[in-house]
């Protein structure tokens, strides 16, 4: 009974308080002569001050909640800012290897000025044999016409001989038939010695212009080995890249003109001259043929989506089969998802023209890119997008913010690779491009 009471008496006090706190409140309008007013009931400020206390302690809430999420996300941009260090430094690793590859195409340019100039040395070189070759045979012919001409003079000086034991009385002009006699031998002899002289000296010529021919043809086929060594590797460099990334290399360089002849005709064997630069010719033009596939190459790299579309991700589910993330049924995923902060940058991975800008179904915002050379990447589920159709863009051009649109259970890229109307595996071609830029 006691305890009746006092619940009797906590009630009447408690009804009491509300009364004092919230008395019934009437507020009066005058318009226009007219007094009209706006009744607040007990209950209906009770209602109000409930109100504005729930507004208070959800500011309270949020306002601790923001100070966290600022700890958090101070937290993040440091991440951020590691990542875009070692990002920097990758680019200066990769701007390094680029400057290392244009001196040693300025050094091929220099390297094939100095050819052409060598193989003009050449060519004047065996001018200069022919010329000499020349006047080796005319010396010859005067040496056999001044050898008859000895055989002749021989003869006459015995007539003379013979004629002046027979006839005494002439000999006075016999003598000076004589003397002129031996005066045009002393002649001929002379010019058989200078002839002979002129000969030496020339073999002596020949023979220092065949050795330093030797010697220049050597220089030559060192520069171009060298040079056809260095081309090969950077070839089988790009061709082990292009491997990785699971492509076939021949439908890649499909569209790109490399050196062919229209040649045809009968087979006769060629017989073999023996001449100098010979040999030097053919591995001109294996260096040459080298140096196209080379430039082939070079210009399809650029267009192969290396680099991954993310600065900093995780893989939330890989290319091929796999379980459907909302109705668990078996699936397949021509993609990559890539996880990530939500409204992370999404980057072009190569240069390109932007073929498709928008909203795509069950893709939600979707770009896709054509690279060239049948190559293709899409980037679908995006919360915005920055770039619009027939745009050409840049290698790691912003093109978007990653978001979880379309049919999606949360933030995340999807990334896909398509080659000719096929679609490829995206982690083959990062894993490529990891390669690159470790080497």
């Amino acid at each position: 009974m006691k305890r009746s009471n006092q619940q009797v008496n906590f009630g009447d006090r408690f009804q009491a308080l509300l009364m004092r706190l919230f008395p019934e409140r009437q507020i009066h309008l005058r318009t226009k002569g007219k007094v009209s007013f706006v009744r607040f009931t007990q209950r209906t400020q009770i209602a109000i001050s409930l109100a504005l206390l729930c507004a208070l302690g959800w500011t309270a809430f949020s306002s601790i909640s923001f100070a966290r999420n600022e700890t958090v996300l101070a937290a993040k941009d440091s991440e951020i800012a590691n990542s875009k260090q070692s990002y920097r430094s990758l680019l200066g690793e990769v701007s390094e290897y680029q400057k290392k590859f244009t001196d040693l195409t300025s050094d091929l340019e220099d390297s094939h000025s100095l050819m052409i100039g060598l193989v003009e040395k050449n060519a004047s070189l065996r001018n200069s044999l022919s010329k000499v070759s020349k006047k080796l045979n005319l010396t010859q012919s005067e040496r056999e016409q001044i050898a008859s001409a000895r055989e002749n003079l021989k003869k006459k000086l015995s007539a003379i001989e013979s004629k002046m034991r027979n006839i005494s009385n002439q000999n006075f002009s016999l003598t000076d038939t004589l003397s002129t006699a031996e005066s045009d031998l002393q002649k001929a002899l002379s010019g058989r010695n200078k002839a002979l002289y002129e000969g030496t000296r020339m073999s002596r010529r020949i023979k220092n212009l065949e050795n330093q021919l030797v010697g220049l043809q050597k220089t030559e086929e060192q520069v171009i080995q060298r040079l056809t060594d260095t081309t090969t590797n950077y070839i089988d460099t790009m061709e082990k890249v292009v491997s990785v990334a699971d492509i076939d290399l021949k439908k890649l360089l499909k569209d790109f003109d490399l050196p062919k002849t229209a040649q045809g005709g009968p087979f006769i064997a060629a017989v073999p001259d023996n001449l100098p630069g010979n040999e030097m010719k053919d591995s001109l033009a294996n260096l040459d043929i080298h140096l196209s596939r080379w430039e082939a190459l070079q210009g399809v790299m650029k267009k192969i989506p290396l680099a991954p579309p993310l600065h900093t991700f995780y893989v939330t589910s890989g290319y091929g089969k796999r379980r459907d993330p909302i109705n668990k049924r078996w699936a397949a995923h021509y993609g990559l998802d890539l996880g990530g902060p939500l409204n992370s940058s999404v980057y072009s991975p190569a240069a390109g023209v932007v073929s498709y800008a928008g909203w795509k179904g069950k893709y939600g915002k979707l770009i896709e890119i054509d690279h060239g050379a049948g190559l293709k990447t899409r980037y679908g589920h995006l919360n915005k997008i920055f770039v619009k159709k027939g745009q050409k863009i840049k290698f790691l051009h912003k093109i978007g913010l990653l978001g979880s649109t379309g049919r999606s259970t949360g933030a995340h890229l999807h990334y896909e690779v398509v080659f000719r109307g096929k679609s490829k595996n995206p982690m083959k071609f990062i894993k490529a491009g990891r390669n690159v830029f470790q080497e």
